[in-house]
């Protein structure tokens, strides 16, 4: 109680200076208004009969989330002045309507503060979609790009997708009115004094899913466990991703009764089905694959590719643009390298001789392609880590953040990465463990690793098997949630 009556009274002494501040960075007031738990009303009632009938629709063909059209997914030229800037509007999904503040029917809150907790709980939402066609589901995020990559991605599967309140009495006794949850769920450790507090009094079930706490955050929270500990209890249940994750939270003052280990939500996916690929690898080839690279990075992997084919002749390389408007650029710079290349695209449209299955030949088949080969067609990078022996995985050498690394390991390839890799940073923690991850600082630590993967088979085979054990390790997450969602709906 005190200190939600201290935290209030430093908002308002505070409010001024931050509003001001946000006409220099813009960032600081994102969402402001939502995050003040004033959200749009709906007139109109839930429309989950479109999910059930999409989904009958489908037949065989799987489920599919198509990106959201919501309109703030990319925020117009301008938008970052404070004059345009959306202080005041409001975050809405465009498959279903907004809620109401009266729907009877169960309304789940999934919380995740930025792009990589919204990541970790994208499948649980879409599974819980697919499980639970007419309840409610809202996504809450912290920040400006957590809004974008939850549109992106869970547009077509959420009811509402919004900011989550600041941590303030008045804010959430707003967000909890409009929004009249069920339950709430947090992702990873975001500890939250007054939402702790006020949710335990209302009796709203308050989870920690996919729970993780840092070597750097535990001595934190450790000598302030009189301060946390308290926090902790109130939480409904604290579920962790390890048993050091869970040891930790205990240590500090979680309720042991309460606190469990289920498993990383992220390490729960499923293979793609590459039996379409239309590729086959020659075995005598090893394969580098360099997925999802940025401007810079190819100059990299491009120089790392010409050093290492000097000892390793039957060395190949396929080359994935992050974005496609720079496949041509990307298929310039590797030709001028002295590099030969061909694209993906050019394949697939080329008329070719029918395979010979008896000659062990495979449409497209490395053996007879160059050096290089540029994919530049959309939706097959993921299927094409089942191919290659290592993979480089991009937006790892400048300030991107990184990429997944797990669609190269679970098809047990080896992943190298540069040291941006803050988006993932907790796989990477998992993976750099074992060798099924590496992080390189340099070119030349990227050469002297690769080389190694490529070149030593002991090695490699253990960092293959690295990579199995930790989807082993880490798998079961996702029904383990689902089965305490089916407690509250």
């Amino acid at each position: 109680m005190i200190y939600g009556i201290l935290s209030t009274i430093a908002f308002i002494m505070i409010l001024p200076f931050w509003l001001v501040a946000g006409i220099f960075n813009p960032k600081l007031v994102a969402g402001f208004r939502e995050k003040c738990g004033f959200y749009k009303q709906a007139k109109s009632g839930m429309e989950n009969e479109k999910w059930i009938k999409r989904e009958k629709g489908k037949g065989k063909r799987g489920k599919e989330y198509p990106p959201s059209k919501s309109k703030i997914l990319v925020p117009p030229q301008g938008r970052d002045n404070f004059s345009t800037f959306r202080l005041f509007d409001y975050s809405t999904s465009s498959h279903f309507s907004p809620l109401t503040s009266h729907s009877e029917k169960p309304t789940l809150v999934f919380y995740g503060v930025s792009v990589g907790e919204v990541i970790a709980i994208e499948n649980l939402i879409k599974k819980t979609r697919e499980n639970f066609p007419d309840i409610n589901i809202i996504l809450l995020t912290g920040t400006k790009t957590g809004q974008e990559i939850a549109h992106k991605k869970l547009g077509e599967v959420c009811n509402f997708i919004s900011y989550f309140p600041f941590d303030f009495p008045f804010c959430i006794e707003n967000m909890l009115k409009n929004l009249n949850p069920t339950a709430v769920f947090v992702a990873e450790t975001e500890l939250w004094p007054n939402f702790a507090r006020i949710m335990n009094k209302k009796n709203i079930p308050l989870f920690i899913i996919n729970g993780r706490i840092s070597d750097r955050t535990y001595k934190s929270y450790k000598k302030l466990s009189f301060f946390f500990g308290p926090i902790l209890k109130k939480y409904t249940n604290i579920y962790t991703q390890s048993r050091q994750d869970n040891d930790k939270l205990i240590s500090i003052g979680a309720n042991p009764e309460t606190t469990t280990v289920m498993g990383n939500l992220k390490f729960d996916i499923k293979k793609p089905d590459v039996s379409n690929l239309m590729f086959k690898k020659n075995p005598p080839d090893k394969i580098i694959l360099a997925g999802s690279t940025h401007s810079g990075e190819d100059e990299i992997i491009l120089e790392v590719f010409k050093e290492l084919k000097k000892d390793i002749p039957n060395l190949k390389l396929i080359i994935a643009p992050r974005h496609p408007e720079r496949n041509e650029s990307v298929f310039n710079l590797v030709k001028n390298r002295g590099i030969e290349c061909i694209k993906r695209s050019e394949i697939l449209n080329a008329p070719h001789p029918k395979p010979s299955p008896s000659r062990g030949e495979g449409a497209n088949s490395p053996a007879l392609l160059p050096s290089c080969l540029l994919l530049d067609t959309m939706g097959e990078l993921g299927k094409f880590y089942s191919v290659c022996d290592v993979a480089f995985i991009g937006g790892s050498f400048n300030q991107t953040g990184g990429h997944n690394p797990l669609e190269a390991t679970i098809f047990n390839k080896p992943v190298v990465s540069g040291s941006s890799i803050h988006n993932f940073k907790d796989i990477y923690a998992i993976l750099t463990s074992s060798d099924a991850g590496k992080i390189v600082k340099t070119k030349e630590e990227l050469t002297q690793h690769l080389r190694k993967l490529l070149t030593d088979e002991k090695f490699y085979q253990k960092a293959s098997k690295d990579c199995e054990n930790v989807f082993e390790e880490n798998k079961g997450a996702l029904d383990f949630v689902l089965k305490v969602l089916q407690t509250l709906v």
